[in-house]
């Protein structure tokens, strides 16, 4: 069965976006920082069709969650549009026409609407049946490959909560951003127990690889 793995980045106050999130700022204001460790990265710029780039410790975290598995699933937030029904001029996510996932990508949203096909391979599936469901359906169309989740907070916290997490990368990066969308929140009661099994210093990130333990 493919394994679930999360890949995410955290703020050292752990926030995996700050607030006010919006299309102006889809990561809340503040929240690009997160990524800085990223973005000069070949294996990132090639992902978007970009020449050159940095090769360091960092690279084989990005390779991972740029062309790591088979199927991403992802909330509402991480894709876009905004909350509520789907409008007439309807959002087709942040990535333009050629979307860097190259594999079905399934979107957890309470408001139906049909699969949505990019180029380069990217189809966008918006399952309403809750997150097992989703799941599944990520399972099955990733085969022997493994399944990203995405984020943001709310899905990962689902997952979490849920037990269905295999793995958990924290890309931990030392910045403040004091407000916005913390990932450990909302946990509920739920039983949870992460094992570090590996951590990588970078420049300007600390990446830490968990694997859920049962209490």
């Amino acid at each position: 069965m493919s394994k679930l793995k999360l890949n995410i980045t955290v703020s050292l106050d752990g926030y995996v976006a700050g607030p006010d999130q919006s299309t102006e700022h889809p990561l809340g204001v503040g929240g690009e920082q997160l990524h800085e460790w990223l973005l000069p990265l070949k294996a990132f710029r090639e992902s978007h069709g970009a020449d050159g780039g940095e090769v360091n410790a960092s690279t084989p975290f990005a390779e991972d969650i740029l062309a790591g598995s088979g199927a991403t699933i992802m909330g509402r937030n991480m894709f876009g549009g905004g909350p509520g029904p789907w409008g007439n001029d309807s959002w087709n996510g942040w990535w333009g026409d050629d979307p860097p996932f190259h594999h079905p990508v399934f979107v957890l949203t309470h408001h139906p609407r049909e699969p949505l096909e990019m180029n380069g391979g990217t189809t966008f599936h918006f399952v309403t049946d809750g997150i097992e469901s989703a799941l599944e359906q990520a399972r099955a169309a990733a085969g022997e490959q493994g399944v990203s989740l995405g984020g943001g907070a709310s899905a990962a916290q689902q997952y979490l909560a849920a037990g269905l997490l295999d793995e958990l990368v924290v890309s931990l990066v030392p910045v403040l951003l004091r407000r916005g969308a913390r990932l450990f929140d909302n946990l509920g009661h739920a039983p949870l127990k992460l094992e570090q099994v590996e951590a990588v210093g970078a420049p300007g990130v600390t990446h830490i690889r968990y694997v859920p333990r049962a209490s």
